[in-house]
């Protein structure tokens, strides 16, 4: 492998959506699933993403693992490694962004780091250090409710302050506009009067060039896919990766029946849920079922077994943020998403062995659960489907070829199952 550029996810639709952005932006990238082992054979690329699940775990079991994968990531030649998290800051006062950013930071030996979720092709941008979600701060946004991270503080040097060893710094859009050596040198003094990391603002693209730039003369940096953006079109631009090679996913028809899993309590899959029920036959669990018990999930399959041969089907566990909250009172809030996680990854692993070969997943911890037991070590980075989702073909996997699309849950338009469809012959 030619690697320059490593990256470290915190969960996997979050990976997929970095993986993709790098495609675009000329990088020759594979997704691998957790730390990949010696033996797996990778393709020559300029870019690797470690896909962890670690964004909701303790915050020592967040470092420990972020730490392996950058060794890992080091000795195949990374000199640039970009801890990847959620364009909304999903996070807690106790982590895990602030502790694996320190981690990261000691290990590499720099004395700044970089940080920013901003990016604007998809509505996340930071102005004066408070991330917005579109047009209103993060703290007005439905972030606020979210099930396992509620997002109550939009000023991004306060959060991961509470979260952090180290002073946090800022530097603001007009330091930004003002180029890469203004940029460099206001670090510079941070740096000097003892902090340790700076947020910095992106409003538009071009804001994410300069900080692509300026972040490559570092080791270490943290931040969403507007990030990753920056990094590539950097590399790109100083010639030490060449564009013409990116390749995209083979056009192969993999065949085989279709299915599609729903987790995500987001409105944007909730919506997408809605328009498939035209589209495709769609089962609702019952939420309450599913966490006291088995049948839930058999119900689900005998079911799916009646309409596979008929053409694509969904299968969902969303529910309203309402009717969350109330699961959430009654069984506790980690041992009902656990529940309902493995219920997915239950149901997606009988799919498969039911001869299902293109498989579409949407939200983030329902992701990491389904491709946990499907045990498949990598991806090959395809057409997109949605800004930040692409299509992705399995590596070594053991059930054979196969493709897959892990949607995180505000990602894609109204229609985005048929879409994801139309691009997975």
């Amino acid at each position: 492998m030619t690697l320059v550029l490593g990256c470290i996810a915190d969960d996997y639709t979050g990976a997929s959506d970095l993986a993709n952005t790098l495609t675009r932006n000329g990088l020759r990238t594979v997704q691998t699933i957790g730390i990949p082992a010696d033996d797996l054979k990778l393709p020559d690329v300029d870019a690797v993403v470690v896909s962890l699940k670690s964004r909701s775990i303790a915050a020592g079991a967040a470092v420990e693992k972020s730490r392996a994968a950058d060794k890992w990531l080091r000795s195949r030649g990374a000199s640039h490694v970009l801890f990847k998290i959620c364009s909304t800051f999903d996070s807690t006062d106790k982590g895990n962004i602030g502790p694996v950013m320190d981690a990261l930071r000691t290990d590499a030996g720099d004395n700044i780091v970089l940080v920013t979720p901003a990016f604007p092709e998809t509505g996340r941008t930071v102005y004066q250090g408070n991330l917005f979600v579109g047009t209103v701060p993060l703290n007005e946004s439905p972030l606020k409710d979210h099930p396992l991270n509620p997002m109550h503080d939009s000023n991004l040097v306060r959060v991961l302050a509470r979260q952090s060893e180290t002073n946090i710094g800022l530097v603001d859009l007009g330091i930004v506009a003002s180029g890469a050596d203004v940029v460099r040198s206001h670090l510079d003094g941070l740096s000097e009067n003892g902090f340790g990391a700076a947020v910095i603002d992106a409003v538009f693209a071009k804001d994410l060039e300069t900080i692509g730039t300026v972040a490559l003369d570092h080791r270490v940096s943290v931040g969403a896919s507007g990030l990753g953006l920056g990094l590539a079109r950097g590399l790109v631009a100083s010639g030490r990766v060449n564009a013409d090679a990116a390749t995209s996913l083979a056009e192969k028809p993999v065949g085989g029946a279709a299915a599609c899993l729903a987790g995500s309590c987001s409105q944007a899959t909730l919506q997408q849920i809605a328009k498939a029920e035209h589209a495709m036959p769609v089962l609702h669990l019952d939420p309450e079922k599913v966490v006291v018990g088995k049948e839930e999930v058999q119900r689900a399959m005998a079911w799916a077994k009646e309409h596979l041969g008929k053409g694509p089907i969904l299968i969902a566990s969303s529910s309203t943020t309402d009717q969350v909250t109330q699961l959430q009172k009654r069984h506790g809030r980690d041992a009902a998403g656990h529940a309902i996680e493995q219920a997915m990854a239950d149901l997606a692993e009988a799919l498969v062995g039911a001869g299902v070969r293109r498989l579409i997943v949407a939200g983030g911890e329902t992701s990491g659960a389904v491709v946990d037991r499907l045990g498949i070590p990598g991806f090959l980075v395809g057409a997109e489907i949605a800004a930040g989702v692409p299509v992705l073909r399995a590596v070594g996997a053991g059930q054979g070829d196969m493709v897959l699309a892990l949607k995180s849950g505000n990602f894609g338009g109204p229609d985005f199952f048929a879409d994801a469809l139309k691009l997975m012959p």
